[in-house]
């Protein structure tokens, strides 16, 4: 019976110190060798000063800025908060918020129809990319904000857009945090 007891205590020891210890120390390392930028969240700076992350969305309001999707996160992109809303399609709460988006959406483009990812979350609440039909829906704004000209607006998203992955995964998408980087650096605001 003490045997038993020593070699679990043993086997408990190893296991955590192996486990626990040496393979997450390995792991860490391998990924900070092989994948640094990944491996750290994809951090952008401009000027040495952290900005954001590619990962993560951010809030715009400014009408000169390309706005991201609405974030279901917390007070909105709260990475402690990621979740959706977990409202169902027809829970009045979403659907009061959907219209009323759509509606703030429509004040440039009257009764246009406005990009579903313009006026829903993602699922995570932390999306930092819009389709590319959501920034060319913004172009007329962002043009009319930076005094430019909407195909100068259009040939930078088109220079941001990202295709599908391996030319088969997802959707293709723009990311709105290097896309308003690269606005503000071809025409600050203002």
């Amino acid at each position: 019976m003490k045997r038993h007891i020593l070699t679990a205590i043993l086997y408990t020891v190893v296991t955590t110190v192996i486990f626990g210890l040496i393979y997450p120390m390995v792991v860490t390392g391998a990924a900070q060798l092989l994948f640094k930028d990944k491996a750290n969240g994809q951090l952008i700076q401009q000027n040495g000063k952290l900005v954001g992350s590619h990962l993560i969305g951010q809030p715009f309001t400014a009408p000169g800025y390309f706005h991201s999707r609405p974030s279901a996160a917390g007070n909105g992109y709260d990475a402690a908060n990621s979740s959706g809303s977990n409202y169902a399609p027809t829970n009045k709460k979403l659907i009061d918020r959907v219209v009323a988006d759509v509606t703030t959406n429509q004040l440039d483009h009257p009764n246009t129809d406005v990009p579903i990812d313009l006026v829903t979350a993602s699922a995570s609440g932390l999306d930092p990319d819009i389709t590319p039909a959501a920034a060319d829906f913004q172009a007329a704004r962002i043009a009319r904000e930076r005094h430019l000209t909407e195909d100068a607006i259009r040939q930078l998203i088109a220079t941001h857009t990202q295709g599908r992955q391996l030319g088969i995964l997802g959707e293709p998408r723009v990311n709105v945090l290097e896309l308003n980087l690269d606005l503000d650096h071809t025409a600050p605001a203002k």
